[in-house]
C-alpha cells in the first residue's frame, strides 16, 4: 500500500484540544545502557532534550498543555528540574512507562484535569515536535479512538530488524487509519505494514482503564506495552510521520544522536 498523505495541522491544534499533559518516562535501569536518562548530549541530559522536545511540540498543542516527566530516580528529577522544566518521582516496579506516567500523573492531578494525556518515549532527544500535534490530532480524527499512536515508513533493512516494531493498519483516511495489530517480526501477508512510532496519546478515562489491567501474555512476550490494549479491545487510531524518529537504546545510538546534534550545530554556526 502507498503512503498515506500526512495529516494536515497546525499551531491553532490545541485551541480544539481540551487540556493535555505531555508525559515523559524515565528510568535509571536500562539493560543496554544504564543511567541513560543523565548520558549527556551537548552539555545537556538526555531526557532534558527529550523534555525540550515536549516543550516545542505542547507549543503547538495550545496553551493548555504541559510537559511532566514520570522518574524513578531522585537524579532524574533533579536534572529535569535544572532546566526548568517539572518532574514527579514514580519509582515503582512499573510494567510499561504508560504505568508510569500514569501513576506520576495521579499524584499532581487528582482532579483529572488533564483530560488528554501523550506519551512521549524518553528516549528520543531528536523526536519531531509536530509529532506530537499529529498524534493529538489522530486520536480526536479517529472515530471512537481510546488512543493514538503513529506510523512512519519501514524501511527496507528494518524489516527484518526485531528492535523495529511493525504496526498493521487498516484503510488509511485523510491521514488517519485504525491499528489491526503490532508486532517485531514481518508478517508473511495481509494487512499494510509501516515503522511503528512508539508515541502514544491517550483519552484519560481509557489510560485509567490501561493501567488498572494486569499486562497481557502477548505483551510480555513482545515487550510491546500497546499490545495489553489491543488485546482488550481498545481503539486504537494512528496517525503518520514521514520518517521515524531515532530513539537511543546502547551506546551506539547515543554516539550517533551526539553526532546528529553537533551536526545541526555546525549548521547552524
Amino acid at each position: 500500500m502507498s503512503a498515506p498523505h500526512s495529516m494536515p495541522f497546525s499551531p491553532s491544534l490545541g485551541r480544539e484540544l481540551p487540556p493535555v499533559v505531555v508525559g515523559i518516562p524515565a528510568r535509571m535501569g536500562s539493560v543496554r545502557l544504564p543511567g541513560k536518562p543523565l548520558a549527556e548530549i551537548e552539555g545537556v541530559p538526555l531526557v532534558g532534550q527529550v523534555w525540550r522536545r515536549g516543550c516545542e511540540g505542547a507549543a503547538l498543542l495550545g496553551g493548555q498543555a504541559e510537559v511532566l516527566v514520570a522518574a524513578d530516580a531522585p537524579e532524574i528529577c533533579a536534572a529535569v528540574e535544572a532546566l526548568g522544566g517539572r518532574a514527579m518521582l514514580a519509582d515503582g516496579d512499573f510494567a510499561s512507562g504508560t504505568d508510569r506516567i500514569a501513576a506520576a500523573l495521579e499524584e499532581m492531578d487528582e482532579e483529572g484535569w488533564y483530560e488528554i494525556v501523550v506519551n512521549l518515549q524518553g528516549d528520543m532527544p531528536d523526536f519531531p515536535p509536530e509529532g506530537l500535534a499529529r498524534v493529538a490530532a489522530a486520536l480526536m480524527a479517529g472515530e471512537g479512538a481510546d488512543m493514538s499512536t503513529l506510523a512512519a515508513p519501514l524501511a527496507a533493512e528494518m524489516r527484518g530488524d526485531e528492535n523495529a516494531v511493525k504496526v498493521l493498519c487498516g484503510e488509511w483516511e485523510q491521514g488517519c487509519a485504525r491499528a489491526l495489530d503490532f508486532r517485531r517480526t514481518m508478517p508473511s501477508a495481509g494487512a499494510a505494514c509501516f515503522h511503528h512510532v512508539g508515541v502514544y496519546a491517550w483519552r484519560r478515562e481509557a489510560l485509567a482503564r490501561f493501567v488498572a489491567l494486569p499486562p497481557s501474555a502477548r505483551e510480555v512476550g513482545e515487550r510491546l506495552e500497546q499490545l495489553r490494549a489491543l488485546e482488550n479491545g481498545f481503539t486504537i487510531a494512528v496517525g503518520w510521520l514521514d520518517a521515524a524518529p531515532i530513539g537511543v537504546d546502547t551506546p551506539a545510538d547515543l554516539e550517533a544522536a551526539r553526532e546528529r546534534f553537533r551536526a545541526r550545530k555546525g549548521r547552524r554556526a
